[in-house]
């Protein structure tokens, strides 16, 4: 073996206890955060995509899509960057705030970072609300980021500290379902407002304080996680809550294991320098890719953007917002399907699958659009071929959802030892809303100078990562997550840089002995 002297070999430790009723009321609470998340990711769209929203803050953009005035190719219709800032301001906040929330998630716990982001999010839903002015509009989307950036950051941590190491995917998942639920809410919402004769927009954006009320509420009555207890020194009461979680008072051999790993946690006085170790390099690579790839499926461009897409298309006003409720429909029940096969199947098989089915369809509506559009754009679709391109979209984001959309979050958080955890997370959420900050704003320039092409673009991303996931990602379903150590260490690329003091008591793996 490469790297030192042969470690001992056992099996992985299977501790006892399982799921209880108060770890799932606990997780469902704590999932709920993705909620935020969600709802900004639909509303944003539909918002952009109503007249009277744009008349009022964007009137360039609607003077261009107006069919007495609008000479310009389809595809370029609702290009404006001040259109696409509205949008992807609010990731920029993001990214930066989730700095400040690893630092105080590590410090003062998770419940604390879930707080502010709920409250901060909440005052940015009432200014977007009661918006007159594009800077209005502005300020409301940098504090929406802001709360983002807190959530995104703690609740994935949270939910793998409390989640037994079996059901860790299922339930880390459930913030990706919140997710998608924010999505489809958002829609219907949009659905419904744009029927109003007028301030349709207004309630779009202030009803995003109902999720930020559902989150600030549910942090104050969540508990805290054994290892975050363990981390301020709560001994007591981290095991008192361990037995609690697991549903039994035999939990002597994960307490321990969790005691020695906020010991070692303790002596990493800059999380930060020391995730450049070179026995962290797996997990920061994939940390920085996952959520780079993420963003590169092209699925924002859906999210986002899908009644904008579709009107752009060719579809209705009502029509074109519909689609995007069907989408969203599909973005749930496949979010479904991913947490009752994640730790059946393991993530490798759904990243791949995933992968596969979303550069199919990509290509497929890339082909369409570009044989009934054509360079120009100034084609148009018929019933049967604007059918086929849902169905591919629905099929695309089917794919997403049971694939890269929850396991973009999963893995990163579950990945990572305790003593760098937080630090890794803030890296996975800077990373996350960084690229999709650059998606939201170049896109509706992308799609207006690489029209039909935009689609194999991002088909030619989905072969690239997908090729990356079958050489380098090692599968980590039912291990515990302070034992994910050994997976790396048998990895054929990542073992070499994992020494041989980072394993305890050894690991043998199907097929495999380190």
């Amino acid at each position: 073996m490469a790297g030192g002297a042969m470690v001992s070999t056992g099996p992985i430790k299977n501790y006892s206890g399982g799921m209880t009723a108060f770890v799932f009321v606990t997780c469902f609470v704590a999932a709920s955060g993705g909620l935020i998340f969600g709802y900004d990711i639909g509303i944003s769209g539909g918002v952009t995509s109503m007249n009277e929203f744009l008349e009022k803050f964007f009137p360039s953009v609607y003077k261009k899509m107006s069919a007495e005035t609008n000479k310009s190719s389809q595809y370029c219709k609702f290009d404006s960057q001040l259109l696409t800032t509205f949008t992807s301001s609010l990731y920029i906040a993001a990214l930066v705030a989730s700095f400040f929330a690893s630092a105080i998630t590590r410090v003062f716990g998770r419940k604390l970072s879930m707080l502010i982001g709920g409250t901060v999010f909440l005052v940015g839903a009432i200014i977007n609300g009661l918006a007159s002015n594009v800077a209005m509009l502005i300020i409301g989307r940098l504090l929406l980021g802001v709360g983002v950036g807190f959530g995104n950051q703690s609740v994935p941590v949270y939910l793998s500290e409390m989640a037994p190491s079996k059901l860790r995917g299922a339930l880390n998942m459930g913030f990706q379902l919140a997710i998608t639920i924010g999505i489809l809410v958002a829609n219907l919402v949009n659905y419904g407002t744009s029927q109003m004769k007028q301030n349709g927009w207004r309630w779009s954006l202030a009803i995003a304080a109902v999720p930020a009320v559902i989150m600030t509420a549910g942090s104050l009555l969540l508990p805290d996680t054994p290892n975050s207890l363990l981390e301020r020194g709560h001994m007591e009461k981290a095991k008192s809550m361990l037995e609690k979680i697991r549903g039994t008072s035999d939990v002597d051999d994960e307490f321990q294991d969790l005691m020695d790993a906020t010991e070692h946690s303790k002596k990493v006085e800059h999380p930060w320098k020391n995730i450049l170790q070179r026995r962290y390099r797996p997990q920061l690579i994939l940390t920085i890719l996952i959520p780079f790839f993420q963003q590169f499926t092209g699925i924002n461009v859906i999210m986002f953007y899908a009644p904008v897409l579709f009107k752009t298309l060719g579809f209705g006003d009502n029509a074109s917002l519909m689609s995007a409720v069907i989408t969203g429909l599909v973005n749930v029940f496949a979010t479904l399907v991913s947490i009752f096969t994640v730790d059946k199947y393991g993530r490798r098989f759904l990243f791949l699958e995933g992968g596969v089915q979303m550069i199919v369809c990509q290509i497929i509506v890339g082909v369409v659009i570009g044989l009934k559009f054509g360079v120009s754009g100034d084609g148009t679709l018929s019933q049967g071929y604007a059918n086929l391109v849902l169905v591919m979209i629905c099929l695309y984001v089917a794919a997403f959802a049971w694939s890269w959309g929850p396991l973009g979050w999963l893995v990163p958080s579950e990945i990572f030892p305790l003593e760098i955890r937080s630090a890794g997370q803030a890296i996975n959420v800077s990373v996350n809303m960084f690229f999709t900050f650059v998606i939201a704003q170049l896109f509706l320039t992308l799609l207006c100078h690489m029209k039909f092409g935009l689609f194999f673009f991002f088909a030619a991303w989905e072969i690239i990562m997908t090729i990356f996931i079958y050489f380098f990602m090692p599968e980590t379903k039912n291990v515990p997550i302070e034992e994910i150590s050994r997976v790396w260490k048998q990895h054929w690329f990542w073992g070499k840089y994992i020494p041989d003091e980072a394993i305890t008591g050894g690991i043998q793996l199907p097929g495999k002995t380190v």
